[in-house]
């Protein structure tokens, strides 16, 4: 098992959280409360279910894994709205959709391969 900070994924979500950052520090003070800390606060949660899902086994990891894809697709969610209202730049928004597709095509292959490993 590698240490789940030198895994590609999570260091996908490091950059979106970062990228979260960015996104709240250009939103109108009325939104950073919405939109801006809950867009940030479920990078961090993806985060940790990266970290839980690395260090688990088969039916656990599993779990984690489709909870995180879960929150995965919240985070696009919110971030098209904010896009939508001119909230965050196109640039963050291209980045953010490019970082949460990786994390997403990751997380599926992932899936797929905890769902396939043989019962220990």
């Amino acid at each position: 098992m590698a240490l789940h900070s030198s895994l590609p994924i999570h260091r996908k979500g490091v950059q979106l959280l970062s990228l979260a950052l960015k996104v709240q520090e250009q939103m109108p003070r009325s939104m950073k409360r919405i939109l801006g800390e809950k867009i940030t606060q479920h990078c961090v949660d993806m985060l940790d279910l990266m970290a839980l899902a690395n260090a688990s086994k088969r039916e656990a990891r599993a779990e984690y894994i489709e909870r995180l894809l879960t929150i995965q697709r919240t985070v696009t969610v919110l971030l098209h709205v904010g896009h939508d209202a001119r909230y965050l730049s196109p640039k963050l928004w291209a980045e953010s959709i490019e970082l949460l597709g990786s994390i997403g095509k990751q997380a599926g292959g992932w899936l797929k391969s905890a769902n396939k490993a043989p019962a220990a």
